[in-house]
């Protein structure tokens, strides 16, 4: 199959073209290399070094045997996307070319109308690309279980049934997104579901949640061939975040008092449930979402593990919670019990624990501990969904013996320190 990876030299993106060449996918892809930018400007760099575009592309040939064709630029330029559909004449595309952070779109005016036009207009490039060179061609959009936000109800895979005054009808979930990120790509699904709608397309939205780890299956050790792993407040997961702070034994920071439960998977897993919905496409005029994740976690409980698999390779890192960035929208205990049966269904099978990822995440990191410590600043947030930007408090003193339950609602910290 022919598919066309939006966003290739991304996180997932450069991830997901070695998985699908090895598969034996003719892959091309598109970026802007604005992920390096944009970590560069939020003060930090990627904890693995990575090699230039074109040392990767170079890699990927003598590794793999295929000739990745690329394009450098910006897919908010239709002309540029005219140009990749006409020469490759994709039959998938793979939509990874969006700014994915929450906190980069709440830093100022600037950033949030760059996030929101950078999102919305790719999405859009690519939907009337398909409609017009290649009618047929399978969309997969990677969407956010944050979409949903946290409701009081457990949450389907995109589409439920309600009875309402005697009538029912099937209705898309409705969304709560938390942040201006999260709405650009609520904004990019409805679009979408009304492309299909309008014009027949077939496309897959993925709910995705938090991704972790440092490499997939295949990667070697050709450090050519490495993904990045971000850990600032802006960019940097939750997992691999603690993952940098424990190598280099600085004390893991959960916002607030950690009760916060999210859904999440390995990265390895990742590339397997979006191989899964690729091989297995919708049919022509269907807009159908997965959740995609593995377990659901709690902030605390992730940090717990983070914590106490660094002990068993002798790296000591407490736990000092911060302030929550994010109190304004973000609660910290709250029902979290999301669907995620349609990938199990194609043949989804979780690979490991969190534990065992964690592990060999920490032991990539380790070589890397002088370049983590430089710029570990970045590691506290300053950017408040409030609108003001200052650097977090901690709320404690080190170990998870600080937190204590206030009730199903709300977590509240015990603290005889000001500090870690």
């Amino acid at each position: 199959m022919r598919v066309f990876i939006a966003g290739m030299d991304g996180y997932l993106g450069w991830s997901l073209a070695q998985h699908l060449a090895r598969r034996g996918h003719e892959v091309a892809g598109a970026d802007a290399l604005y992920r390096r930018s944009w970590v560069e400007e939020m003060g930090s760099a990627s904890a693995i070094p990575i090699a230039t575009i074109d040392r990767r592309l170079e890699a990927l040939r003598e590794n793999t045997g295929n000739a990745i064709p690329f394009w450098n630029g910006d897919l908010r330029d239709y002309g540029l996307v005219d140009r990749i559909f006409r020469e490759f004449e994709p039959e998938a595309v793979i939509h990874l070319g969006e700014c994915p952070s929450a906190p980069y779109s709440m830093i100022d005016r600037e950033h949030t109308m760059f996030v929101q036009m950078n999102n919305l207009t790719t999405t859009f490039n690519l939907l009337f690309a398909i409609r017009d060179l290649a009618p047929g061609a399978h969309l997969m959009k990677l969407g956010t279980m944050g979409e949903y936000g946290t409701p009081n109800v457990d949450i389907p895979e995109g589409f439920f049934d309600v009875e309402y005054r005697g009538r029912k009808d099937r209705m898309p979930f409705p969304r709560q997104a938390p942040s201006w990120y999260h709405w650009s790509k609520v904004h990019g699904s409805n679009n979408i579901m009304f492309a299909c709608k309008i014009w027949g397309l077939r496309a897959t939205d993925v709910m995705q949640g938090v991704v972790f780890g440092s490499r997939i299956d295949g990667m070697g050790e050709d450090w050519r061939l490495r993904t990045r792993l971000d850990f600032d407040q802006a960019f940097g997961t939750v997992i691999n975040r603690f993952s940098c702070q424990a190598v280099i034994e600085h004390a893991l920071t959960p916002y607030g008092a950690g009760g916060q439960r999210r859904g999440f998977i390995p990265l390895r897993d990742s590339m397997q449930c979006l191989s899964l919905g690729l091989e297995n496409p919708p049919e022509a005029g269907e807009y159908r979402v997965f959740n995609q994740f593995a377990e659901t976690y709690s902030i605390r409980e992730l940090a717990d593990t983070v914590q106490k698999v660094a002990l068993t390779l002798g790296l000591n890192a407490g736990v000092a919670p911060v302030e929550n960035p994010r109190a304004a929208v973000e609660r910290h205990g709250h029902h979290f019990a999301p669907d995620h049966d349609r990938l199990r269904e194609l043949g989804y099978q979780p690979s490991r624990d969190v534990a065992s990822e964690v592990r060999e995440m920490l032991e990539d990191l380790l070589p890397h501990r002088d370049r983590i410590a430089k710029h570990q600043s970045a590691l506290l947030p300053d950017v408040h969904w409030d609108g003001r930007r200052r650097r977090v408090d901690y709320l404690g003193k080190d170990g998870p013996s600080d937190w204590t339950w206030a009730g199903a609602d709300e977590a509240v910290l015990k603290v005889d320190a000001a500090s870690p």
